[in-house]
This record gives structure tokens, sequence and C-alpha cells, in this order.
């Protein structure tokens, strides 16, 4: 009867994708063949750890051994561990992370790459911030090289198939049972050879240049908000697609203007008798002056809220609002005769 691939893997029944695969690494490295040569018994371990790892590491096949046990996997046509040129082909990558090298099927690295992403931080006014802008920026990258193309040998010329390793970048090597695949040494696993190099590109296929790009900067964006600009990184290798571009946004404080998620606050100081008494202000917006309200007797720091006079809400429709906060301002300086008036009101309220 078969042991429990969690078991085997001695991981738990909740275990991530991530504790199966390094648990599978530590085991196929304790109990590799070539580390263990000639030991039946290492070998066995490690046919079984291949096979606890292809079922576990595979979604669809993890849910139904952990609804059905080994039968239901067996009901789907799964046979298990059906060889070491199974294994390889199917884990190459992690046989690559342990011991440095391929199964024979390894990529060239004269396949597609796409380029270098970017990173460029801008600092934004508050009021674009608000509103939206489009400004320009202006950056230097690695662009595909005019003179050559891209292909880094000199005009007129082309690179010529690496006659070791005919193309592929890997060369193959025995090593015990099976055959590996290492990086070319003639190439350095490019598959090519540039004879004649392209002296404004050096043989690289790419030259330095400074471009200038249009960025528009939608309205509601926040200090660490993240724009990106596809297609605008460095450009990619052997056909492949350019990186992107990634514009980091910092917004400058305003000078009386705070945010608060969408919302905009503002501290708006009033006089002491306009607290008593009341009165109708103008307050800074967002789009410029408005009036409100003072209500009789209002109290330091009481809040006023203007719906929809906030910030526009990034991902979504409406805006923000704007809070007015009010600080009642209490004469430091009195004239005898206001001071005579305060002490004549503080007698009638009975204060003094």
């Amino acid at each position: 009867m078969k042991a429990d691939y969690y078991t085997i893997l001695a991981v738990d029944r909740n275990a991530s994708s991530e504790e199966i695969k390094r648990s599978y690494r530590k085991l196929a490295m304790q109990f590799h063949p070539d580390r263990n040569p000639g030991n039946k018994e290492a070998e066995e371990k490690f046919k079984e750890a291949a096979e606890a790892y292809e079922v576990l590491s595979d979604p669809e096949k993890r849910d139904i051994y952990n609804r059905f046990g080994h039968e239901g996997l067996s009901g789907t046509g799964y046979r298990g561990f059906s060889g070491f040129e199974d294994i390889f082909s199917s884990f190459g990558d992690i046989f690559e992370d342990i011991f440095g090298f391929g199964t024979g099927r390894g990529r060239s690295r004269t396949a597609p790459r796409q380029g270098a992403d970017l990173r460029y931080d801008l600092s934004i006014s508050f009021m674009d911030a608000a509103f939206g802008t489009t400004t320009e920026i202006e950056l230097d990258k690695f662009i595909t090289c005019g003179q050559c193309n891209g292909s880094g040998a000199a005009p007129g010329t082309e690179p010529e198939l690496c006659p070791t390793c005919q193309g592929r970048g890997q060369v193959m090597q025995r090593s015990g049972f099976f055959s590996i695949s290492t990086t070319c040494p003639n190439c350095r696993g490019e598959g090519r050879i540039i004879r004649n190099p392209c002296r404004n590109c050096r043989g690289t296929g790419k030259a330095k240049e400074r471009k200038v790009v249009e960025l528009r900067i939608p309205p509601g964006v926040e200090t660490g908000s993240r724009l990106r600009l596809r297609g605008e990184g460095e450009a990619g290798e052997f056909g492949g697609p350019s990186g992107d571009l990634y514009v980091f946004i910092s917004v400058t404080p305003h000078e009386y203007f705070e945010r608060r998620g969408d919302d905009v606050v503002c501290k708006m100081p009033i006089s002491m008798t306009q607290a008593v008494l009341g009165a109708t202000v103008e307050v800074p917006t967002l789009n410029g002056n408005e009036k409100i309200k003072i209500p009789k007797g209002t109290q330091y720091g009481k809040i006023f809220r203007l719906k929809g006079k906030g910030f526009p809400h990034l991902r979504g429709f409406g805006k923000g609002d704007q809070i007015v906060q009010t600080l009642v301002e209490i004469p430091a300086n009195l004239s005898k005769k206001e001071e005579k008036l305060v002490k004549e009101l503080a007698k009638l309220r009975g204060e003094l």
C-alpha cells in the first residue's frame, strides 16, 4: 500500500505550495542517486518524493488526492512515477535550482526576453493630484540599437550560429544515469557568435538614449500611487517586448488643505464674536471660495462638511467631501472699552 504523499514530504495537509516545494528540494538533495551511488533505498526514497511532489504541486491532482486518495488518482489515469526522464521533464526548474543545471530540455538564452522595467519618481502639486494633469518626463534608457537593429553585429554582417551548440546555447553532458545540459562554453549560452560587433552598441544590440515620455496623471492620485506605462521600459532582447515604466507619485503638501483619504480638510479661523453671534463666512475649497453659515454658539473644533467637494475617487465615481474645522480665535490684546464690555458680559452670565 502506497505511503501518504504528505507523510513522504513531511508537510501538513494544509501546507502551501512553497512549503511543499521547499520540502521536496530538501529530500531531492538528500536522496539524489548521484549523491548516493549504488544505494537502492535512497533511489526509492528519491522516486517517492518525486511522485509525491508531482501530485501535490498540481492543484487539480492535489484536490483529487485530498478527496479520494490514491484510488482517485488512479481513476484519472495517473500511474505515478514512470522513470527518471519523467521527473526531469516535469521538474527541470526544480533541478536547475538545486543542482545548477537543466535536464536536457533547457531554453536557449537566445529565446525572446522582455526588457527591464524602469522606475521614475515624480513629485506633483496638491492641485494636480486633485484635478489630474498631463506632463512630460525625461529618462535615459536602453533602446534597440538603430544601426544594427538589435542584432549586435556591424551593419552588413550577421551573427553566426555557434558551431559548438548549433544555436541551442547549451551542450549535453552525461552525469551518472541521465543527461544534463550546461551553458555552452563557446557562446556563453547565447547560441550565436558575433565576429564583427556593432560599434554603436558594442555588440549588445542596445544603446542608451534620452527619451521624453508624455504622462497623463488621473485625478485622485496620492503619494504612493503607481502609474504603469506599458512598453516604455528598456528594449527587449532577441525580439522580446520592451519592459514597462513605473511612475511613483509623491504629492507635495498644500498651504492650508490636508488630505484624509478622499476628503479634504481645512481649518478655518473665526472670531469670538462670530462664534457667539453666528455669521456667514467664505471658506476656500478646491474649486474656489464658498460661503457657509456659522450658527450662534459655535464651539472650537466644530466640523462642517461640504458634500462632494473633496478628491475624485480614483477607482470609482463621485468625490469625497471637504471638512471644515472651526478654530475660534480669542483676542489677546483688548482695549479698555472692550475689556469693560467683556466684564459686563461675564457679570450678566454670573461668571464674575
